[in-house]
């Protein structure tokens, strides 16, 4: 295990993000099987408490950026701040839709139409979004997922206010697509994968790299389609198992994605100001990681194919013989030395002489 690669890849954002749906959807599971009677408010406060996160994260990056003007003229410091100012809204508008959902969960007093009103308005937002990022060459996830899910934020709230009468096979129509979509995406990496193992001109690293992602596609979309199919079962009535075991396989996917958030590499660095890779930030506000993050382990086996020692050696014999070896390399190591001194010695000094031709 490489522990400088986990300080310089490791991503915090999606740590953060990932951690909090993981325990947003154990306590969202338990609650609906009735193993918890938490009030909703206490059910969302993982993503209460990414939400805040990301906004105080976002206002200390904007006092920075106001108050150091000179800061603006590092490297690409007004794509990223922009990239930051998206995503905040983004995430204002996912907080919005939260604050709706929860108090709909709790009270009944407005229409499902009217809590999908802000997850429908920053899917359309995100389209713009996901074309600027791809023009700055940014990463774009969030503004992606809302994208691509934009007709599930119509039909899914028509389904629970009872406007149509489908089957939720039929209302998670949108879904299916996307996971296909996904699935011929694993497929795609598992051929390119299979090449470049059997390519001797590729280096390690980039083969690493292909298996890495790979195997993170493998363990993020098939536990997802997994979910889609038994969730739609559950919800239709065909079966009769708890929600913690039907959202178990949603729970493994989450998971591989806080596992893949250690080599997930990049994010923004003008969330709280920090202006450089989370690793160098934590690198220098506690330097005592450096020698942690200076070792690397991995497995070894040493074998003396010149010696033999006979099984019934007495312990005493091997610990003198442990203790001579070193002595004899030593010993061996300054005979070499002194040999290579003695031909430089004699070794004729030879003058240099430059030759020039004529034009």
């Amino acid at each position: 295990m490489n522990l400088e690669s986990l300080f310089r890849d490791f991503n915090p954002c999606k740590f953060i993000v990932h951690c909090s749906l993981f325990t947003f959807v154990t306590l969202f599971a338990l609650r609906l099987d009735g193993y918890i009677d938490w009030p909703y408010w206490a059910i969302f406060t993982p993503l209460w408490i990414w939400k805040c996160i990301a906004i105080l994260g976002a206002i200390v990056g904007a006092i920075v950026w106001c108050r150091y003007p000179h800061y603006r003229l590092e490297g690409d410091s007004y794509t990223q701040f922009k990239a930051m100012l998206i995503s905040l809204s983004l995430h204002l508008i996912l907080l919005m839709f939260e604050l709706l959902a929860c108090d709909k969960l709790t009270s009944e007093r407005h229409l499902w139409v009217l809590v999908f009103i802000p997850l429908i308005f920053g899917s359309v937002v995100s389209v713009g979004a996901c074309v600027w990022a791809v023009k700055h060459d940014r990463s774009f996830e969030l503004e992606l997922f809302l994208a691509v899910n934009a007709l599930q934020f119509v039909s899914l709230p028509l389904k629970l206010d009872k406007f149509v009468y489908w089957n939720w096979d039929v209302v998670f129509v949108p879904m299916w697509i996307v996971i296909c979509l996904s699935l011929v995406s694993v497929l795609y990496n598992i051929i390119f994968c299979g090449i470049m193992m059997r390519t001797p001109e590729v280096s390690l690293q980039q083969k690493k790299a292909a298996l890495n992602a790979a195997v993170g596609n493998i363990c993020t979309v098939l536990p997802l389609l997994c979910f889609q199919v038994v969730i739609c079962d559950k919800l239709d009535g065909e079966i009769k198992f708890p929600y913690i075991i039907v959202f178990a396989p949603l729970l493994v996917s989450i998971l591989a994605l806080i596992v893949l958030s250690f080599t997930a590499k990049g994010g923004n660095m003008w969330w709280f100001g920090i202006r450089k890779s989370f690793s160098q930030f934590l690198l220098s506000a506690m330097p005592f990681l450096q020698e942690y993050g200076n070792i690397s382990y991995h497995a070894e086996t040493q074998s003396n194919a010149g010696q033999s020692v006979p099984l019934d050696a007495s312990s005493s014999s091997t610990s003198n013989m442990a203790a001579t070896e070193p002595l004899h390399e030593f010993s061996k190591h300054d005979k070499k030395s002194k040999k290579a001194a003695k031909n430089d010695i004699m070794k004729p000094v030879v003058p240099f002489i430059s030759i020039d031709l004529p034009d």
